[in-house]
């Protein structure tokens, strides 16, 4: 009897031993999505440099995480996660998840293939974002917050599994894709970070994307054109018009162009208009403001070409969203279906133009 008792105490402390989770630090693991490695943090986007020099609401915005994501890989049955919010945000028309919480993807047959979403609950959050797998070598994506700072993040396995470098290179790191603009752009309102478009575009190309998207705060800064400039992308895509007023690109579009075009003069460079939002049927100032916001943006193209820029390209906003009427929660920034609908338009622009 005693024999199986202690039998039966052994298998028990082996689950127990087999079950424990270990962290690991993820800055040794390689992080995509930025711009530059000169930031003071690594869980920012902005350099360092401009902490004096850009606006506030601009830097702030800059030490988001949006479009950031860790790569590692690993045979563990859980994959769990320690992070700490900067701020802990609490957005009124954004998940939680989406907000400051996580999102993990698997690498599958070529293709990025959701797993589950790392769900905060405060600002120091430990989570185990999913378990019960076959111990299986697999390639992963980690996404962080799309409207909060992170300050640590570290990602649990097995005691007895392995977590490593990644040995395949996808999302291909050579000349990214960079997308510069609005808090639609930063990914308002995703219900989780791998639902932003620039990340659902990611996985669709198998590309590295920048998001350089500052909700509110698109406004043109040529600081940021400097910022842009020092990626050697293979398109960039200006998408700016919903916080540019008519003012500021008249007079600053044509110098944030040029600093760009300056230093890469071959890239491609798309420029989009500003959404057709849906409650543009219903309020006739904001359909005012639209109308005369894309008005401008179509001249600024139009006064390009006729300059003689060549590998410029535009977008029509007109079927961005559908035409439904139910895309966006609040009339104006994108739900998933918003994103995904977005991220079929620019698609086939991208794929065809990119070099």
């Amino acid at each position: 009897m005693k024999k199986h008792i202690t039998l039966i105490a052994l298998l028990l402390l082996s689950i127990t031993v087999n079950s424990q989770i270990v962290y690991h630090d993820a800055s040794v693991f390689p992080l995509l999505g930025k711009a530059t490695q000169s930031t003071a943090t690594r869980y920012e986007r902005l350099p360092d440099s401009l902490r004096k020099i850009s606006r506030p609401p601009l830097w702030e915005l800059g030490q988001n995480s949006a479009g950031l994501a860790v790569r590692f890989r690993s045979n563990s049955t859980t994959i769990a996660a320690k992070w700490n919010l900067l701020l802990d945000r609490y957005m009124n028309h954004m998940t939680p998840t989406g907000t400051k919480g996580l999102d993990l993807y698997c690498l599958q047959d070529g293709k990025w293939v959701f797993v589950n979403s790392g769900r905060p609950n405060g600002k120091e959050s430990t989570v185990t974002i999913i378990s019960d797998m076959k111990p299986e070598e697999r390639e992963y994506m980690l996404y962080l917050p799309l409207y909060d700072g992170v300050t640590s993040l570290a990602i649990g396995v097995d005691s007895l599994s392995e977590i490593s470098q990644p040995k395949v290179d996808l999302p291909v790191r050579t000349k990214p894709i960079v997308f510069y603009g609005t808090s639609i752009l930063q990914g308002c309102s995703a219900s989780r970070p791998g639902m932003a478009h620039t990340n659902i575009l990611s996985r669709w190309l198998n590309r590295e994307t920048i998001n350089l998207g500052f909700s509110g705060n698109g406004q043109l800064d040529l600081e940021i054109a400097d910022v842009i400039t020092n990626v050697d992308a293979s398109m960039y895509i200006l998408d700016f018009v919903a916080n540019a007023t008519v003012e500021q690109m008249k007079e600053r579009a044509d110098k944030f162009y040029t600093i760009i075009r300056s230093r890469h003069p071959d890239t491609p460079i798309l420029f989009v208009e500003d959404p057709i939002f849906t409650h543009t049927r219903f309020d006739q100032r904001i359909a005012q403001e639209v109308k005369e916001r894309n008005e401008t943006i179509n001249a600024f193209f139009q006064l390009l070409k006729k300059r003689g820029e060549k590998n410029i390209y535009f977008l029509s906003s007109r079927d961005m969203l559908g035409h439904d009427g139910e895309a966006t929660v609040d009339g104006a920034h994108f739900t998933d279906l918003g994103f995904m609908r977005y991220a079929e338009l620019l698609y086939p622009v991208i794929k065809k133009h990119m070099k």
